[in-house]
């Protein structure tokens, strides 16, 4: 791991935490990067593998005003998905058939489930007509 230095721990509550230290880069880019941009190199520098994530992609993310001039694509691995209804509903259905394409070809459809955790969040309205009668 190329940026191992960079991990940390800390402690709350008795638990021990591991965090990447960003500010331990000693690097002059890193503090000019709005706060979105840090949250994508933090992500880059917590998946760098040297195949998936390399370290010329941690690069291009702290070269941002630089690349951002030019067309550069960066590895984006989110820790989490949040989907809403209406795009969560879809998702849902197409791994639903994807599950039943596997079980009918005779495997464990068990083994189709997102790459990263997803939550589905159903948010509905409910007006009232009428009350107090």
């Amino acid at each position: 791991m190329a940026y191992k230095g960079l991990l940390k721990e800390i402690p709350v509550d008795g638990t021990t935490y591991k965090y990447f230290d960003l500010t331990a880069l000693n690097d002059s880019r890193y503090d000019e990067l709005p706060i979105s941009i840090r949250y994508l190199l933090e992500a880059a520098i917590r998946h760098c593998d040297g195949f998936h994530v390399l370290e010329s992609d941690v690069e291009t993310i702290l070269n941002w005003k630089q690349s951002q001039k030019a067309q550069s694509e960066i590895p984006f691995k989110p820790a989490r998905v949040i989907l809403q209804d209406f795009t969560g509903v879809p998702a849902v259905v197409d791994l639903a058939a994807m599950r039943d394409a596997v079980q009918k070809m005779g495997a464990d459809p068990s083994r189709i489930n997102p790459v990263c955790p997803v939550d589905l969040v159903i948010d509905h309205s409910i007006q009232v007509d009428h009350y107090g009668e």
